[in-house]
């Protein structure tokens, strides 16, 4: 349940305030003081302020233009002729449409005025969200007139018409002119008599008592209810639950609370998107770059595997066959004859120190040997050493380079 500071500026006297939630309960009791006093109870609740209604004027317009923004530019020119200053120094706040009359009710005050009250306010440290009018919050009952004597001014109010405000200090007069403004609602028939429930505070109360006591007999019942706390406790839980002309409309219309929250905090909120969009673009170039190397990495160990794994070209899984390869290999692959292999032909070069071997290649236990001696005698001589160490050496061709030798060995496990 929402909660909400309710303000009530009045004139030449200091501010007064409480707290009320939506449906009318005081949580804070009235009080009066600075109000920079006050800004401490605005912290998480709506802030309504309470303006003196001699401040503004509340009227009907039946105005055919249905929409907000047409009922807009429309109703100043239509209430030109019921104001006293131009329209250009007026702000207007327009109500909602009456179901039973068809006409819309007005609130107009100086924007001089206004704009005053916004500024003290915000010099205090408090940002309302809505402005009303004190004769917009009474209460309202059929059959009843219901009248708030507050200090100098005196404001009534019907079921079916506007609020009057007028001087109490002309209380007789006052109570007989809003009378005379009931209309039937039959043609032709007089008015039904009204019943008068009168707000009024302690004080005042025993300045006009006398008065009140003699108007008894122009309505059918009269009640005097005492506020003891002034007319405040009698506004706020109508201001609380919103039941008035918002007077901030228009270019003085404000931010919700939600769209408030959001401006304070747009700046931080735009630093940590910009942050994250930061965060985000440095993972991006990382795995850009990782895959990159990745790529990289699999071309090299492509081109490895072509080397080591001659004849094959798919790469797939090339670590697993390299090291199943190797397996065989070390396990004894090619009958076992590599190691034992190399291991010979290593001691039959020094038949021909000179000679060197330029490449071989292993295959089912076969290697083949390209050698480059200075002779053909030097390529017979290391043939000869391994045929005597058990080995089977045939050489598979020759040729003469100049001063060197290039032949082919092929080497084996005798009996293989």
């Amino acid at each position: 349940m929402s909660e909400s500071l309710i303000i009530q500026l009045r004139t030449a006297e200091a501010p007064r305030w409480m707290v009320c939630n939506d449906d009318g309960h005081v949580l804070v009791n009235a009080v009066s003081g600075e109000l920079a006093q006050a800004v401490p109870l605005s912290m998480g609740r709506r802030v309504a302020v309470i303006v003196p209604s001699t401040d503004v004027l509340i009227t009907e317009s039946d105005a055919p233009a249905k929409s907000a923004t047409k009922l807009a530019q429309v109703i100043p020119y239509a209430l030109e002729e019921r104001v006293a200053d131009e329209i250009e120094n007026l702000h207007f706040a327009i109500g909602d449409r009456s179901a039973e009359t068809g006409r819309v009710p007005v609130a107009v005050v100086s924007r001089a005025r206004i704009e005053g009250w916004l500024a003290e306010l915000r010099a205090a440290g408090l940002n309302p969200q809505a402005i009303y009018s004190e004769a917009q919050l009474l209460p309202n009952m059929p059959g009843q007139l219901i009248a708030l004597l507050d200090g100098e001014s005196l404001v009534m109010r019907t079921a079916e018409g506007v609020p009057l405000v007028m001087p109490a200090r002309s209380i007789r007069d006052a109570f007989e002119f809003a009378l005379a403004t009931q209309v039937s609602q039959v043609a032709g028939l007089e008015p039904p008599p009204l019943g008068l429930l009168l707000y009024v505070g302690h004080e005042d109360w025993q300045v006009y008592q006398g008065e009140v006591e003699a108007l008894r007999e122009r309505f059918t019942g009269t009640k005097v209810q005492l506020l003891n706390s002034g007319a405040l406790s009698l506004l706020a839980p109508a201001a609380a639950s919103d039941d008035g002309i918002n007077l901030l409309q228009g270019a003085l219309a404000v931010a919700s609370p939600l769209q408030q929250n959001w401006k304070a905090w747009r700046i931080a909120a735009v630093l940590a998107g910009a942050l994250l969009c930061l965060h985000l673009g440095a993972r991006y170039f990382e795995l850009t770059q990782l895959r990159k190397a990745e790529a990289a990495l699999d071309a090299n160990i492509a081109d490895a595997f072509h080397v080591a794994m001659p004849g094959q070209q798919n790469p797939t899984n090339a670590r697993r066959r390299v090291e199943a390869r190797l397996a065989e290999i070390r396990g004894g692959g090619g009958n076992g004859a590599l190691l034992p292999a190399l291991s010979a032909i290593a001691n039959a070069r020094n038949a021909a120190p000179s000679a060197s071997i330029e490449g071989l290649t292993f295959r089912d236990g076969t290697i083949d040997l390209r050698i480059t001696a200075p002779d053909a005698a030097s390529l017979d001589a290391i043939g000869q050493q391994l045929r005597a160490a058990s080995w089977q050496a045939d050489i598979l061709g020759g040729s003469a380079n100049g001063d060197s030798y290039r032949g082919r060995l092929q080497v084996k496990k005798a009996g293989a």
